[in-house]
């Protein structure tokens, strides 16, 4: 079973996790892996990482996700994250990464985003 899929919102790519929680080391990988090749293929460099699905997630798939963004930005590509549960939201908050990351109440509103990035974004 594959770990994330996707879908296209006008010119967003817009990526979904399958698991509720993600801990076992070798599915973090997996996710690292597809998440690595799927931002890659973004056509229009604007990426949303829906967790709608995700209620758990580990500190080790934290440092995946500041990973897959560092490539991102050496990329250029423009990546904005949505849905993120309380429980991971506060987890977050305490490890700063709410200032790293470009964080969205619901993927409406981080699409919406991009179309506020400005004369020339």
């Amino acid at each position: 079973m594959s770990s994330v899929w996707s879908q296209k919102n006008g010119e967003v790519l817009v990526i979904y996790f399958n698991d509720a929680k993600i801990l076992d080391e070798s599915r973090i990988n997996q996710i690292h892996a597809d998440l690595s090749d799927m931002v890659g293929r973004s056509e229009h460099g604007k990426i949303v990482l829906n967790f709608q699905n995700v209620a758990f997630m580990s500190s080790a798939m934290i440092g995946k996700l500041i990973l897959i963004h560092k490539k991102c930005k050496a990329d250029k590509l423009n990546v904005k994250l949505s849905n993120i549960s309380p429980n991971i939201m506060e987890v977050f908050k305490i490890m700063k990464l709410n200032k790293l990351f470009d964080i969205h109440p619901d993927e409406a509103q981080a699409v919406k985003a991009f179309e506020k990035a400005g004369w020339f974004g």
